[in-house]
């Protein structure tokens, strides 16, 4: 699961172009949208795309991102038990 996270922050500073952030600086508790990276609407797009392509994971009920993309651990707990690939 370590792994899985590091891999994660890796993916989402490259995929959303966080220029100004290392993987050391995400922790896993850390909120993705709001007070924590401060993450905005088409972020999450972007990461609904990366859980597609990356996990084959695809979320049909955009509800259902407000849970999973509150912090890495929870992308993380999400991926681990619905991955395809």
């Amino acid at each position: 699961m370590a792994e899985l996270k590091e891999e994660l922050k890796g993916k989402i500073i490259e995929v959303l172009n966080l220029e100004d952030v290392a993987v050391e600086d995400i922790q896993d508790d850390d909120a993705l949208f709001g007070d924590g990276l401060g993450l905005d609407s088409i972020d999450a797009l972007e990461l609904i795309v990366l859980m597609d392509k990356e996990y084959g994971i695809k979320l049909s009920d955009p509800k259902q991102g407000k849970s999973i993309f509150q912090s890495v651990q929870t992308m993380a707990d999400y991926i681990a038990a619905n991955r395809t690939k």
